[in-house]
């Protein structure tokens, strides 16, 4: 049996899956992505190429990689479209590589305009979405109203779908003159990716259970982070799907023998998009430095990304909820300039000291930061390939995280490129 690993995030997102994955996705047989959207962005850069994807899998990248996407993700149809293309553009080959489970439901034009307006309405009770059209579309799949790749293949079925759409959403589309309210023109466009579609639907469950028989080793690709799970994260600014690692379950139908590992993904600090309670968030000239140095803009949205100290607090939550066994942590040459470094290890509620993360979001809203400071190391550590070439510091600050949250670290990523990277 192979090392299967499950990459999940630790924080709010934007961990740096992306590289990791690929860098991991060296050793895998097959990389399977399951759970979330387009709302996602995995940014890799391979030597002065840069690569971001939102549905695909990361491990494309990786010459003769199988690529699957799990029943767990909700597929947007036509910005998959636009990845391939993207694909093809950068001269990666897709064919016989790339698969998708007929069991996926579709993120449509009229979930982004449902979303658009559920936004609006919610007003100052906003909860900042990527309006990706995510929300409504796991709505639908819950609620049994969803449209999924295999209906694709079925045009009468597809109809009927889309006609019960119009009459459950009726006060979204009907008199709207957004094109996204026109489900006639949605058919259409959908009819015309029938047979692409048709090449690339698979049982993913199925190939992957007889892959693990075989031996392959397997890499389970997570999106978001764990503090946006929906059961789990800051409801209810979260995402709308499971981002832990019983994710990996229900979005590709596997069990729980077939993964060994579980690696999640830790920034060196912490950022989040959107609205939510974020403790050590910094609001001053050391947050913007963060934020600039770590060129922390969304690689969905554009939108500047919140920026704050590491909170172990928070991350020791997530260790628990998904059994972490190991971490790789990135963005360590954001670090390099700061005189001293500032790690949250527990929580001020009303005068009363918690090591814990509480789940009631009223409670986590109040929460101000206990902070330890540690020495920075003034000292440039972009491109480093070997822990024993760290600063110092650099290697205290590590050992510190791992010795606070009881694992092991595998991989410490010293720069956004490939190459830039220790494995330890």
């Amino acid at each position: 049996m192979g090392k299967n690993k499950v990459i999940v995030g630790c924080q709010w997102g934007d961990e740096g899956k992306g590289k990791i994955v690929d860098l991991l996705a060296s050793d895998a047989d097959f990389i399977a992505r399951f759970q979330g959207g387009a709302n996602a962005g995995h940014t890799i850069v391979v030597d002065d190429t840069k690569y971001v994807l939102h549905l695909i899998p990361s491990g494309i990248i990786q010459p003769g990689k199988i690529c699957l996407i799990g029943n767990g993700v909700v597929l947007d149809p036509f910005t998959f479209m636009e990845e391939l293309e993207f694909l093809t553009e950068k001269g990666i080959d897709y064919k016989d590589r790339l698969f998708v489970s007929p069991a996926c439901n579709l993120v449509l034009p009229y979930h982004k305009l449902v979303e658009a307006v559920e936004e609006k309405n919610r007003g100052t009770f906003s909860i900042e979405t990527t309006k990706r059209g995510i929300g409504p579309a796991y709505v639908d799949k819950v609620a049994r109203n969803g449209i999924r790749v295999a209906d694709m293949f079925e045009p009468e079925r597809l109809k009927r779908r889309l006609e019960y759409q119009k009459v459950i959403k009726d006060k979204y589309l009907s008199g709207s003159d957004d094109e996204r309210a026109d489900l006639k023109r949605t058919y259409d466009e959908l009819m015309k990716l029938v047979p692409l579609f048709k090449t690339l639907a698979i049982d993913v469950s199925l190939r992957l259970n007889e892959a693990a028989k075989q031996g392959k080793t397997i890499l389970y690709e997570g999106a978001q982070g764990s503090m946006l799970d929906v059961d789990l994260g800051t409801y209810p600014f979260a995402t709308s799907s499971n981002t832990t690692v019983g994710g990996a379950l229900t979005g590709l139908g596997i069990g729980p023998k077939m993964i060994d590992e579980v690696v999640g993904i830790v920034k060196a600090y912490t950022t989040r998009v959107g609205a939510g309670p974020f403790p050590t968030e910094l609001v001053d000239d050391t947050g913007d430095k963060l934020r600039t140095l770590g060129d922390e803009f969304g690689a969905t949205t554009g939108r500047p990304r919140r920026c704050g100290w590491l909170d172990l607090v928070s991350l020791r939550h997530v260790v628990r909820i998904n059994g972490v066994d190991s971490i790789a942590i990135t963005k360590l040459d954001v670090l390099d300039e700061l005189p001293e470094i500032k790690v949250c290890t527990a929580y001020d509620l009303k005068g009363t000291v918690h090591s814990e993360v509480p789940l009631d979001l009223s409670e986590l809203s109040q929460a101000s930061p206990i902070y330890n400071n540690l020495p920075g190391w003034m000292a440039d550590t972009t491109g480093t390939t070997r822990f024993e070439d760290l600063p110092e510091n650099a290697r205290n600050y590590l050992n510190y995280i791992a010795d606070y949250l009881g694992v092991t670290i595998c991989i410490v990523s010293t720069g956004a490129k490939r190459k830039e990277t220790i494995v330890v």
